[in-house]
């Protein structure tokens, strides 16, 4: 795959001027990669979701506002967050395992860690002893469903690889 052509639509480039594209921030993680990530966690709530994306049968919508809503539901949390805003996704991940110790698993584009978010809230905390915080780098590419779609098309997958922060006390 080139990245010659590639624009990234919702990089804080675009979005300060525009705001963020809904076409872009509204895409579910495809089952057959959200399936095993389930099995393993037994996820409860889906703090990030659109009801025709939602993983959980507990989720909280855009209008809901998971930013403002408490995540302790005695479960384990999936958040694919909208990839406009993703520091306040993972400042909101940290205050609600510190208050609450819930096992929170969000999925993040694996290219960002050179973003000031990245650096002040994972960098100076993952994969060390003692931190709730560990990354997983997945293999490959994800695959996400566009909003009206059931499958994902030969060329449709984002032009970057993904990882998983996990907040957990084990």
């Amino acid at each position: 795959m080139s990245l010659v052509k590639f624009k990234a639509q919702n990089h804080p480039q675009q979005t300060d001027l525009r705001g963020a594209l809904d076409e872009v921030d509204d895409r579910g993680t495809h089952p057959a990669e959200f399936g095993p990530l389930h099995a393993r966690f037994g996820f409860t709530l889906d703090v990030a979701a659109a009801p025709h994306n939602a993983k959980c049968a507990d989720y909280y919508t855009r209008r809901d506002d998971g930013l403002v809503q408490s995540w302790a539901t005695g479960g384990a949390v999936w958040c694919n967050p909208p990839y406009s805003n993703l520091g306040a996704w993972v400042a909101k991940a940290w205050a609600e395992h510190r208050a609450h110790g819930v096992v929170i698993v969000m999925l993040l584009p694996a290219n960002r860690c050179e973003q000031r978010w990245w650096q002040d809230h994972i960098e100076p905390f993952r994969d060390r002893l003692g931190s709730p915080l560990r990354t997983e780098f997945l293999p490959g590419r994800m695959r996400f469903i566009k909003p009206g779609q059931t499958s994902v098309g030969p060329n449709e997958r984002p032009p970057f690889g993904c990882c998983l922060l996990i907040w957990s006390e084990d």
